[in-house]
C-alpha cells in the first residue's frame, strides 16, 4: 500500500486512488474571490447572519487605500527623524504616501471543509492589527501585518463542514509607519485540510551539514502533531530538480517529548544552489500509522554551502564573492501592497539584468511569494523583521507589541523560511533606537538567540548607522554580522575594533535621483532642494546620512573583510520623499530607487550594471541630449560602460578620450567630459577595452517635434489566470522614434479584449494622478501602463491616445495555460 500511494502520488500529484488515500490527502484552498469589504468600524461584523450585501465585492490580496485619493491631510506626522539627525519636530508630508491608509476595514467570505477534519487558517499577512473570526467566535489575533500567521479552527467549524463564515477585522492607526505600509489583506488566506495525525504549517527543517562536489548529507526533521503514543513511519523521497529520485528512507520510531524525526540522506553529485544556478530539490514526506497514510507533505529546499570568513569575506559553495544587493519595500509602486507574483517576477528580472545578486527586505517580513522566487531566480536573501524594538521610532509603531510579540513573530519567520536556499543571514532589526540604550545589547541578544535556537546555521545581522554607540557599548560586538548602514567612512575602524573582522554594508547609498531631470553643474551634493521638487540623474546628489555609489564600490573593491552591499533601494516606493519630506508635498513617494516607482531604469542602473553584470555590455550616455535654450553652454556628460575608456563625439566633433582612473572615487567607475558645449544633433560614444581596441558604440539624438506614441512589452504572451500581468512602456517620440524627454502631456487608455487595465505609473514622485484610472501624464517622455489578463483566453489590446500625437496601440495574446507551448 505505501508504494502504491508514494509511486500515485509522485506520478500524479493528485489524490491517490484508493478511499483510504484520498482521505490522508491533505487539501489546501486560496481563498481569493467572493470577499465583501468595506471601510470602518461595524457592529456584529463578525456574526453569521450578518448583512454584508452592501459591501464591496473584492479579490484578495487587497489593498484598500491605493486607490486613494492622494492627500496632504493623509497621515501628517509632525516628527524628529531621529535617525536622520533631527533634533526638532517638524510637519512631514507624504511620509507614508500621501494614501489613505489609516482606519478599520472588514473582510468576509464563506469556505467549506470536510467534516471530522484538522482545519487551519494561514493568513500570509494582513495589515494589520488582525482579529479573526470564525463563524461569530474569535480564531486569533495577530498585530503584526507583514508576518505571516495561522491557527487551528477546527473547533470552530460548522458539524458538517459546510458555509463557515470568516470575518477579518483590520486596524491601521495613525502614525503607525514611516512609509506607505498598504491596508487590508494584501498577501494571500489559504485554508488547510488534514487529518488529525498530520505535519503542521512550517512543520519540516532540512539542513545540509556537508556540501561538496562528490556528495552532500541532507538531514530532514519533521514535526508531527497528534500523533500521542503512536509509532510513526516516515517514508521521504528526495526528488532532484529534474524530477528523479536521488535519495529514499523509511524510518519508525516514536514522537518523544515533542522532538521532531530526524531522518538522513546521502545526495550524489549534487546540484548546488547559486544565483548563477539555482537548483532546488524536493522532499517529499509521507507519514503512517498502522499501515494507514495521514499525510504527505512536500518541501522544497536547495543544496548550498555558506561561510563567514574573518578577513577574507563570504564563501558560498567554498566560493568568495561579495554580495551585490538592493533593499525593498514590499509595495508594488501603482499596485500598491497587494502581492502579485508576476509584478515581483518582472522587478527580480530587472534586477538581474542588472547584475543584482541578493535582497534585503526592508524593514519588514517578505510575502512568501518573493522568498520562493529568490530561489527559483538565483538572488540571496538577507530576511529583516523589524524597524523598532522597545523603543518607538512612531508613536503607533510596533514597540507596543515588542516585549510580548517578539518571539512569537521571530519563530513564524524563522520557520516560514529556514528551508530556503536562498536565505543566507537574517536580520533582526533596522537603525532600532535600542542600539544606544546602555543594555540595548540584551534585547539583541534575546533576538539573536532565537534566531540561533530556530535556524543555527545562519549568521545573524543588524543594521546599525549610530557608529559610536554600537562601538563603545558592545551593541555590534556581539552579532554574528556587524552591519553599517552607511558610514562609510568608518568601515575601517569598526573593522579594526571589532573581533568579526567583518564589515556588511547593511544600507548603502541613499543616492537620490529623478529619472531623466538633470541639473547643473554636476557636482556632488548632500541634500540638494530644487524649485521643481526634483533630483538630479548624474547621480551625484544623496542625503545628508550617505554617500555616491561609487564609494560603496571602492570599498567593497579595496578591502578583503568588506562583504559587499545592500542599496537602498532598489525601486522607488510609495513614502519617504527625501529630500522632500519637511512640509513638501505633493512629493509623496522616494528618490532613492534605482529604478523608478513606473519600473523604468534610472541612469543609476547602468552605473551599477557596468560593475555588477559581468557577462554583458553596459554603454550608457546621460544626459539627453534637447536642452533647448542653453546652446553655446556646457553640458555635462557622463558614460557608464564597463569598458575602460570611451571616446565622446558632438556632431562628429571630438571631446577626446576619457579613462577610469584613481584621481577621484568618481574616476575609477565613470567617464565624465564637463565642458561639452551644448549644440543639437548626434552625441556618439566608442569604447574601448584595456588594449585599445574599439569594442562598442553608441548614440543619442536630439529629439525633434513630438509625432507619435510607441508602446512595447517584454510580456507578449499572458495566462488565462485573472491574474497574470503585462508592463507595457509607453514613450513618446519624434517621427525618427528619438525619445522626447521632457514631454509630459496627459495620456488615455482603452483596454479592449481578453484583460483589462489594472495601473499606470510614470516615476514622477511630485505626481497626483491615480493609478487606477486610465490616464497619466508623461513624464520625461515616459510611463508605464500594467494590464491584467482575463480568465478567458483570446486578445487583449491597448490603444494610447493624447493630444496633437498619432495614437499607438499594441496587442498581447492571452491563452489558456493548456495552449503554452
Amino acid at each position: 500500500m505505501r508504494l502504491q500511494n508514494l509511486f500515485i502520488f509522485i506520478l500524479f500529484s493528485t489524490f491517490a486512488a484508493t478511499s483510504l488515500s484520498t482521505r490522508a490527502q491533505r487539501n489546501e484552498q486560496l481563498l481569493e474571490e467572493g470577499w465583501r469589504f468595506t471601510k470602518g468600524d461595524v457592529t456584529d461584523a463578525a456574526t453569521p447572519g450578518f448583512d454584508d450585501s452592501r459591501w464591496e465585492s473584492v479579490t484578495v490580496p487587497h489593498d484598500w487605500a491605493i486607490y486613494g485619493p492622494f492627500s496632504r491631510e493623509n497621515d501628517l506626522q509632525n516628527v524628529a527623524v531621529t535617525q536622520n539627525f533631527e533634533t526638532q519636530a517638524s510637519i512631514k508630508t507624504g511620509r507614508t504616501g500621501g494614501l489613505p491608509y489609516v482606519g478599520v476595514g472588514w473582510y468576509r467570505t464563506t469556505f467549506d471543509t470536510k467534516p471530522d477534519q484538522e482545519v487551519t487558517l494561514v493568513f500570509d499577512g494582513a495589515m494589520s492589527e488582525a482579529r479573526v473570526y470564525v463563524n461569530g467566535q474569535e480564531a486569533c489575533f495577530w498585530p503584526c501585518g507583514y508576518n505571516s500567521f495561522y491557527c487551528n479552527v477546527t473547533r470552530l467549524i460548522n458539524p458538517d463542514g459546510r458555509n463557515n463564515t470568516l470575518a477579518v477585522r483590520l486596524e491601521n492607526r495613525p502614525q503607525s509607519s514611516r512609509w506607505y505600509p498598504g491596508a487590508g489583506l494584501y498577501r494571500n488566506v489559504h485554508v488547510i485540510t488534514t487529518n488529525r495525525i498530520h505535519i503542521p504549517v512550517w512543520g519540516t527543517q532540512i539542513t545540509t551539514p556537508h556540501v561538496a562536489d562528490d556528495y552532500a548529507s541532507v538531514c530532514l526533521r519533521t514535526s508531527v502533531e497528534n500523533s500521542g503514543q503512536k509509532e510513526l513511519t516516515l517514508v521521504t523521497e528526495i526528488l532532484s530538480p529534474e524530477g528523479k529520485t536521488v535519495a529514499t528512507k523509511e524510518n519508525k520510531g516514536f514522537i518523544n517529548h515533542g522532538q521532531p524525526f530526524t531522518q538522513n540522506f546521502v545526495v550524489e553529485r549534487p546540484a548546488l544552489w547559486s544565483p548563477e544556478s539555482p537548483s532546488l530539490y524536493r522532499a517529499v514526506t509521507k507519514v503512517y500509522v498502522e499501515d494507514k497514510l495521514t499525510d504527505t507533505y512536500t518541501t522544497r529546499f536547495g543544496i548550498r554551502s555558506i561561510e563567514y570568513v574573518a578577513d577574507k569575506g563570504f564563501y558560498l559553495n567554498g566560493k568568495l564573492r561579495k554580495f551585490q544587493g538592493v533593499c525593498n519595500h514590499h509595495d508594488l509602486g501603482p499596485l500598491g501592497a497587494a502581492i502579485n507574483v508576476k509584478a515581483l517576477r518582472h522587478q527580480l528580472t530587472l534586477l538581474k539584468d542588472m547584475g543584482c545578486d541578493a535582497i534585503r527586505t526592508a524593514h519588514n517580513m517578505p510575502a512568501p511569494e518573493l522568498v520562493a522566487l529568490c530561489d527559483e531566480m538565483g538572488f540571496m536573501m538577507m530576511i529583516e523583521p523589524f524597524d523598532e524594538w522597545d523603543i518607538a521610532k512612531c508613536d503607533n509603531g510596533y514597540h507596543r507589541f515588542f516585549n510580548e510579540w517578539a518571539e512569537h513573530d521571530m519563530v513564524n519567520m524563522l520557520r516560514h523560511y529556514r528551508n530556503h536556499p536562498c536565505v543566507v543571514m537574517w536580520s533582526i532589526g533596522n537603525e532600532v533606537p535600542t542600539q544606544c540604550s546602555p543594555e540595548g545589547y540584551k534585547v539583541a541578544k534575546f533576538l539573536q538567540d532565537i534566531c540561533h535556537r530556530e535556524d543555527p546555521t545562519r549568521p545573524v545581522t543588524c543594521g546599525m548607522d549610530q557608529v559610536d554607540c554600537v562601538l563603545d557599548n558592545g551593541f555590534a560586538a556581539m552579532l554574528d554580522i556587524p552591519g553599517f548602514n552607511y558610514r562609510a567612512h568608518r568601515y575601517t575602524e569598526a573593522y579594526e575594533r571589532l573581533p568579526q573582522n567583518l564589515v556588511l554594508g547593511s544600507e548603502t547609498s541613499s543616492t537620490v535621483s529623478s529619472r531623466g531631470v538633470y541639473k547643473f553643474p554636476a557636482q556632488r551634493k548632500a541634500d540638494a532642494k530644487y524649485d521643481d521638487h526634483q533630483s538630479s540623474s548624474y547621480d551625484l546628489e544623496y542625503c545628508s546620512w550617505s554617500n555616491i555609489p561609487d564609494m560603496d564600490f571602492a570599498l567593497a573593491d579595496d578591502y578583503n573583510w568588506t562583504l559587499g552591499q545592500f542599496v537602498w533601494t532598489g525601486f522607488d516606493y510609495l513614502g519617504e520623499p527625501s529630500p522632500y519630506d519637511t512640509d513638501a508635498w505633493p512629493n509623496h513617494s522616494s528618490m532613492f530607487g534605482i529604478i523608478d516607482l513606473a519600473s523604468i531604469p534610472k541612469d543609476r542602473y547602468y552605473l551599477y550594471r557596468s560593475l555588477w553584470n559581468r557577462n554583458e555590455e553596459t554603454l550608457h550616455i546621460l544626459p539627453h541630449w534637447n536642452w533647448e535654450g542653453h546652446e553655446g553652454e556646457k553640458v555635462p556628460v557622463f558614460v557608464y560602460t564597463n569598458y575602460s575608456s570611451a571616446e565622446l563625439f558632438v556632431n562628429g566633433k571630438s571631446y577626446g578620450k576619457q579613462t577610469k582612473n584613481n584621481q577621484t572615487v568618481e574616476n575609477r567607475y565613470r567617464l565624465m567630459w564637463h565642458d561639452v558645449v551644448y549644440e543639437p544633433g548626434e552625441v556618439k560614444v566608442i569604447a574601448y577595452d584595456r588594449n585599445g581596441k574599439a569594442m562598442a558604440e553608441k548614440v543619442i539624438r536630439t529629439a525633434g517635434k513630438p509625432h507619435r506614441i510607441e508602446l512595447s512589452t517584454p510580456h507578449h504572451t499572458l495566462n488565462a489566470d485573472g491574474k497574470d500581468l503585462a508592463y507595457v512602456t509607453l514613450r513618446i517620440v519624434d517621427k525618427d522614434g528619438n525619445l522626447c524627454p521632457t514631454d509630459g502631456r496627459l495620456v488615455n487608455f482603452n483596454v479592449k479584449g481578453a484583460g483589462r487595465y489594472r495601473a499606470s505609473a510614470n516615476g514622477d514622485p511630485t505626481c497626483l494622478d491615480l493609478f487606477h484610472l486610465p490616464r497619466m501624464h508623461a513624464f520625461n517622455g515616459m510611463l508605464t501602463v500594467i494590464l491584467q489578463a482575463s480568465k478567458e483566453a483570446g486578445t487583449m489590446e491597448l490603444k494610447a491616445s493624447a493630444k496633437g500625437l498619432k495614437s499607438g496601440s499594441i496587442q498581447i495574446d492571452v491563452k489558456s495555460l493548456n495552449q503554452q507551448p
